[in-house]
């Protein structure tokens, strides 16, 4: 089945960019939430949209706002749109495979906003988190740079350059962005049993250090895979196809 392109926009101030491979008749549908500065058609997002779908498994992946072809700017990029987003990709999801069991595939920023989003549900569902950015709140603040704090101090606002960063596209941050990541702090939020996680982490990730993941890991019991050597967008040989596999097999568990 071919990929399909679907623009969301119904409840919504600005579009939702959203790509499927989605019969209708499958038993998973995997939502895929991408991570800081990426998009839905990343290498990784690419590999499980095209791969999944061979096992079975449904797969919808999205732009988050003011990423990818997302028409929305810096000013849309808040939790609550993130949220938001994600809620409608999920219901999006259902509407075409109304019998499937929905679970995640999120990397990093993905995966901090997946959790905080199954914290609000409080329901049991099935979580693969890659290279989570646990420390999303301390992270951002870490990557500033004393003129962006001088812009957010005086402007509210900031620019993260694509060609700095290596992100798709320049995003713009506002201090409003910075208020709700110190509002919602996922060692605080999630409590053990909410949701299946597993959880892979590269050895060498300079973006969120492996200990932070594995404190995470740790208090939630949830079990963590190192990928030897890896960096956070596990992209060094190998590490796609562990990822993939180590995701498929937790999704095909009954």
């Amino acid at each position: 089945m071919a990929v399909k392109i679907e623009f969301l926009s119904k409840d919504r101030d600005y579009e939702v960019p959203c790509l499927y491979n989605i019969t209708g008749q499958e038993k998973v549908v995997c939502v895929i939430v991408h991570g800081f500065g990426s998009h839905k058609k990343s290498f990784t997002a690419k590999m499980m949209l095209e791969e999944l779908p061979l096992l079975g498994i449904g797969a919808i992946s999205f732009d988050l706002p003011a990423h990818g072809e997302s028409e929305a700017d810096g000013e849309f990029l808040r939790l609550n749109n993130c949220l938001a987003d994600l809620a409608a990709v999920e219901a999006h999801a259902r509407a075409l495979a109304p019998k499937a069991e929905i679970v995640y595939f999120a990397s990093s920023f993905g995966a901090y906003i997946t959790l905080i989003h199954l914290a609000a549900k409080k329901k049991n569902c099935r979580a693969f988190l890659r290279s989570a950015a646990v420390n999303m709140p301390s992270l951002l603040i870490q990557l500033l740079t004393p003129e962006q704090k001088r812009c957010l101090k005086t402007a509210g606002e900031c620019i993260f350059e694509k060609a700095k960063y290596g992100y798709t596209r320049d995003l713009k941050l506002t201090q409003g962005l910075f208020d709700d990541l110190e509002r919602h702090d996922v060692f605080t939020l999630w409590q053990k049993g909410l949701a299946k996680l597993c959880m892979i982490h590269g050895e060498a990730d300079q973006t969120v250090p492996l200990s932070n993941a594995k404190s995470f890991a740790e208090m939630f019991h949830v079990p963590l895979t190192v990928a030897l050597n890896g960096d956070h967008q596990l992209s060094i040989p190998g590490a796609p196809e562990q990822v993939l596999k180590l995701a498929a097999d937790f999704f095909q568990k009954i």
